[in-house]
This record gives structure tokens, C-alpha cells and sequence, in this order.
């Protein structure tokens, strides 16, 4: 049986704009070998890189992603510091390139500001400087071949999407992420480091996961900070291996250039009911099979948003369920996502196993 995970019209109104279109396996997959639209091969810096992130240990972080919005929110920050603090939290994850392609601090990269992608919501460095007082550590996360804005810039006929074969897509997020490295974040993590969902499960891709794997091998040897990958859950499951699969995410092939890799471990982002159903078990079954396959670190992103949660039970159980599983299965840290910062639940949640491992 092949895991298979759907994102359907509802999500992308749930998620404001932060999940992308729904999966399709009608169509059939285009050639990845697409033609490059002409680009230069790198982007200046604007300044010398100041002093990097102050925390380079990658190990054992959990923590909460925050939209450029909220962490711009004084209120709700505040009360993530305080609920961080006090359930043992040691990690914020925040956009600083979205699923609408904005750009979201004052970036001086030519190309962003050319398109108009700048909206800078954050003031970065007062940012990662608080986060940084408060003990916590900040991974940058960045949208990468999912960006209207770009796609629609460049004319591209796959918009929202710029493929990983156009080279002015590459080098572009390369610069941003140099960028934001100067601002002294702990950690790069990408997401959408994928070509569109856009064919049937079972031919050949390698030709695509190739495209990736390049990406994410430039952008090793460009930063200098630890790298994260957020990828699709089903990408652990073991048929991923045979490079089958339209996103072109093979496990392997990623793993040999990152750091850390942040699997999307939604339960209800499976098409089965039986995964769907048993929050504990799906994190479990994906969980082992990804470390069944590579060696680097899993830090799972778990479900604290309420869809498809089984009848009987709350969303803080569900929570609940799926943390027992990651740790059981030896998870490296794991993050929660919420694409409104509403982590009500969540906090509810951890009290929950707080006390359970008081009275242990």
C-alpha cells in the first residue's frame, strides 16, 4: 500500500494561504529537463555576513512554527516566549519566504526587490536577536519553487511554480538564503524543494530528484549554518526509494546534503483512513520507516491544527498521541505546526504529558 497524501481545497483556505494546491495524480509528469530561463549565477550580498547563529547544536529541538505575521505580533510572541519557557521548548521556526512568495523582512537582494516579492513584516534582526535572549533557537524557514510572485515575474508557464531546472530560481533563493544567514540565524530550513505534484506515482522521476538534490548540494557548500528540508511524510515510506514519486523528494538522495530532515508527518494529510484514524501509529509506521533509510537526524513536523481529527477525540490528544510516537521512535526533537499560530491545543497537549512524566 502506498501512503499517499492529499492537500485538498478546504486546507488552502484553513492554512491562509500557506498550504499549496491539492495533490493530483491525473496528469501526466512533464520532462524535468525543461529549459533554463537565462540567469546570472549569483547575487551579491548586500554587506559582509555578520557574526552567524549563536547556537550551532541541532539536536533534541522542539518547538513551534510561526507565520511572519505572528512573530510579528508583540502579544502572541509574547505568549509563545512565555509557554515556551514554561513547557521546555527550545525552538521558533519562522517564514522569512512564504507560500505566497512575499519575501517578509527588508531584503536587499536585487532580484526580490525587482519583483516586488519584498514585504518586510519583520524587523530580522531585532527578531532573531530577542529569540536569541530568550534562550531559544531560530530556524529560517524558506519557501522555495512554490512562489507566485517570482513565477509570475518571470513569465514562468508553471506558475505558482519555478521549477528547480530554471536557474534564476536557484540562484535566487541561494542569495536570500545568504542573506538571511547574515542576520545570525541558528538554521536554514527549505520547504517546497520540489518540483509540482503533477503525475501518477510509478514512473521513473530520477530525472527530478536529480534537479533537488542539486539545489540542496549548492546550498550546502554556499551557507555556512546547519540545513533543514521540510518534505512530504510520504517520501519516508519505502517505495520512495525506487525515485517513483512526481515530487522528485528521494530520501536518500537529500540526506547526503543536510543536516537535519523535517518530515511533514500530518495524519490527516494521508489518503488512508486506517493512517488517518491512528495518529500514534501513522507517526510511528512513517517514523520507522525513515530511519529504517538514512542515518540523518529526523525531526518530524506533527499535526497541532484541527483536520480529519478521528471522532472521539480531542485535538490535544491527537497532540498528545503523535509526541508519544516520535519519541518513541527515537525522534531527533520534533516542531508543531499551526498555519495560524493557534496553539491553544498544543499547550494543552504538553501540559497534559507534563504531568504524566511527573507521576512516572
Amino acid at each position: 500500500m502506498l501512503p499517499l497524501m492529499k492537500l485538498s481545497l478546504w486546507c488552502v483556505l484553513f492554512v491562509l494561504g500557506t498550504i499549496v494546491l491539492g495533490l493530483s495524480f491525473l496528469g501526466q509528469a512533464p520532462s524535468p529537463l525543461q529549459e533554463e530561463i537565462s540567469a546570472p549565477q549569483d547575487f551579491p550580498n548586500p554587506s559582509p555576513p555578520k557574526e552567524p547563529g549563536q547556537n550551532r547544536e541541532i539536536h533534541s529541538r522542539k518547538g513551534v512554527y510561526l507565520p511572519a505575521p505572528a512573530a510579528a505580533n508583540t502579544a502572541l510572541l509574547s505568549e509563545i516566549l512565555t509557554q515556551s519557557k514554561k513547557f521546555g521548548l527550545n525552538t521558533v521556526v519562522v517564514d522569512i519566504k512564504n507560500n505566497n512568495g512575499e519575501v517578509c523582512y527588508s531584503s536587499q537582494v536585487p532580484l526580490a526587490q525587482a519583483a516586488g516579492a519584498v514585504r518586510p513584516l519583520l524587523d530580522l534582526a531585532a527578531l532573531v536577536a530577542e529569540l536569541h535572549r530568550h534562550g531559544l533557537y531560530v530556524i529560517a524557514r524558506q519557501v522555495v519553487f512554490y512562489d507566485p510572485v517570482l513565477a509570475k515575474y518571470l513569465g514562468a508557464g508553471t506558475a505558482p511554480w519555478v521549477l528547480p531546472t530554471v536557474a534564476t530560481a536557484v540562484n535566487y533563493n541561494l542569495a536570500i538564503a545568504k542573506e538571511v544567514e547574515s542576520f545570525g540565524v541558528d538554521e536554514i530550513q527549505f520547504d517546497y524543494i520540489r518540483f509540482p505534484d503533477d503525475g501518477p506515482i510509478g514512473p521513473d522521476y530520477s530525472g527530478r530528484c536529480a534537479e533537488v538534490e542539486r539545489f540542496v548540494s549548492k546550498a550546502q557548500d554556499a551557507l555556512f549554518v546547519p540545513i533543514s528540508v521540510d518534505l512530504f511524510g510520504r517520501v519516508m515510506w519505502p517505495w520512495n526509494a525506487q525515485k517513483i514519486d512526481p515530487i522528485g523528494q528521494h530520501l536518500e538522495g537529500i540526506a547526503r546534503y543536510v543536516d537535519v530532515i523535517s518530515p511533514m508527518l500530518y495524519p490527516s494529510h494521508f489518503v488512508e483512513e486506517e493512517l488517518k484514524a491512528d495518529p500514534y501509529q501513522t507517526i510511528m509506521r512513517t517514523m520507522n520507516h525513515g530511519k529504517a533509510r538514512v542515518k540523518v537526524p529526523l525531526r518530524p513536523y506533527l499535526q497541532a491544527f484541527s483536520m480529519a481529527i478521528p471522532a472521539g477525540m480531542t485535538l490535544a490528544e491527537y497532540i498528545v498521541a503523535q509526541v508519544r510516537a516520535a519519541e518513541a521512535t527515537g525522534a531527533d526533537g520534533y516542531l508543531f505546526w499551526n498555519p495560524r499560530a493557534d496553539y491553544t491545543a498544543l499547550w494543552q497537549a504538553l501540559a497534559i504529558l507534563a504531568r504524566e512524566k511527573r507521576g512516572s
